[in-house]
């Protein structure tokens, strides 16, 4: 195994981001360690979590239904029914989607990830974002990259400090996207609960992950060089397309759909 590779082997003793999603959402799919980084968080971040995915359901809804049949999932997470592909192919059955993870038990759950759409068809890429050409080659052995792509970065890159170049990996990602592609991402933020910033970093930093909450304008830089489709850059429960969004709600997410010009 080369440096920077994932391991293959789940480590139990260890807490992991994609785990602690898991238990957030409810699921069974975790072990001790992350429900004990879980448990250290606010009450609110369960609900934060649910609203960020359904910002993701909405937004590959819209897109799929748009047109846009290719999809680069990275940070996939445990399986959780709906999945991306799911919604997807309910609206496009012909849809190709690509999933990329680093955890290990996404690994061991990647034949649920693969049940495809007679129509369409899934991959699973075992790999980390901090590699992103080499997720780039894997994902062209399935996509047409001559062809619009939609890349999804959901809850991903709080996960990245500064130092590990977040804003670059994503530019990298971009670069290899052809015109009328997007990039769906949502992002981290205390900007409208600050009283629990503290309580958050501190509950991840207990468990070795490392935890980089944005502000707005320092989110607003992932989307450099996009055109950002409306409502914009909004918290994860604003954001909708064909109404309003229904009632006010606090968010720990920032998220946008940006379409590569």
């Amino acid at each position: 195994m080369t440096a920077g590779t994932p391991s293959s082997r789940i480590d139990t003793g260890r807490p992991h981001p994609a785990r602690v999603y898991d238990w957030l959402l409810g699921g069974k799919d975790n072990y001790p360690v992350d429900q004990a980084v879980g448990e250290k968080l606010p009450a609110e971040a369960r609900a934060n979590a649910a609203r960020n995915r359904a910002f993701m359901h909405r937004a590959a809804a819209w897109l799929a239904g748009r047109g846009v049949d290719q999809f680069l999932d990275i940070g996939t997470g445990i399986p959780t029914a709906p999945n991306l592909h799911q919604i997807v192919q309910a609206v496009t059955p012909h849809a190709r989607i690509v999933y990329a993870d680093n955890d290990p038990i996404v690994l061991r759950h990647a034949e649920a990830l693969l049940v495809s759409s007679p129509e369409g068809a899934t991959d699973y890429i075992h790999a980390d974002v901090r590699q992103p050409e080499a997720i780039l080659e894997r994902a062209g052995e399935l996509l047409d990259f001559t062809r619009p792509v939609a890349l999804s970065l959901i809850a991903l890159m709080h996960f990245l400090p500064d130092d590990q170049d977040p804003y670059g990996i994503t530019r990298r990602l971009i670069a290899a996207l052809p015109s009328g592609s997007h990039l769906v991402l949502s992002h981290g933020t205390a900007d409208q609960h600050p009283e629990l910033k503290q309580e958050t970093e501190s509950a991840y930093s207990k468990g070795a992950i490392a935890l980089r909450m944005r502000t707005r304008e320092e989110v607003e830089p992932f989307f450099d060089g996009l055109e950002l489709v409306p409502p914009g850059l909004v918290t994860a429960p604003e954001w909708y397309r064909e109404e309003p969004a229904p009632v006010y709600e606090r968010s720990g997410f920032y998220v946008g759909v940006a379409r590569v010009p």
